[in-house]
């Protein structure tokens, strides 16, 4: 069942590859054009395209269990849990960097005390929800744990994404340099912790699949 955690996090990395410059050009329509494929050379861009790639598999270490019809030992649950804590960590970020712009526009506060603050806010954020889920696992089966988890993680995109698009749509109304930037990436946060939320429901697809094509012998 390893091998389809790898294909779901395969295809989840593939998905925001392929959306990257379609959102890039939809987001900064008529500023920006080819130059979007620009993103392709740059490796922040790969580095943040692996983390999410192996926290959507470390996700899965629970399905995984499930599917396997193997006892979920603590862990697989511990990589749930962080994977999990680390994407509402990034939503966090992404909303505050949304509403920095709203407010500040392009006057924002000197230096990069900011940035440096909504990154330790994630990773606080990170820590909480860690515990969070944590507790949630020591409280209801496996089963109900994964979709209680994907849950909570769907709801947050939404409301992280109900922030970042009004706020992205202001700034790119406002005419100043680079407008719309910050807001851009709590747009960016939103949509990939959404996808991210589907991985386990997926796995679930395919090994149900797997094992109608594949039945054990009796």
């Amino acid at each position: 069942m390893k091998r389809w955690a790898l294909i779901v996090a395969a295809l989840y990395v593939a998905i925001l590859v392929v959306l990257t410059v379609p959102v890039t050009l939809l987001a900064f329509i008529p500023k920006v054009g080819w130059e979007a494929f620009g993103i392709y050379a740059e490796w922040p861009y790969w580095l943040c395209l692996a983390v999410m790639g192996i926290s959507q598999f470390a996700l899965l270490a629970v399905p995984v269990r499930l599917a396997g019809l193997r006892p979920v030992t603590r862990g697989p649950i511990w990589k749930t849990v962080l994977a999990g804590g680390l994407m509402a960590g990034a939503l966090v970020a992404g909303a505050c960097f949304s509403i920095e712009e709203l407010v500040f526009a392009d006057h924002p506060p000197k230096g990069n005390a900011d940035i440096w603050t909504f990154v330790l806010l994630g990773l606080l954020t990170w820590f909480i929800w860690a515990l969070v889920f944590l507790r949630i696992s020591r409280d209801v089966p496996p089963s109900d744990f994964v979709t209680k988890h994907c849950r909570a993680l769907f709801k947050g995109s939404i409301l992280e994404l109900l922030i970042a698009v009004p706020s992205h749509i202001v700034a790119r109304c406002r005419d100043y340099c680079c407008a719309g930037w910050m807001t851009f990436i709590g747009l960016t946060m939103g949509i990939s912790v959404m996808l991210f939320a589907f991985g386990p429901a997926v796995f679930f697809l395919f090994a149900e699949r797997w094992k109608r094509l594949h039945p054990k012998p009796e």
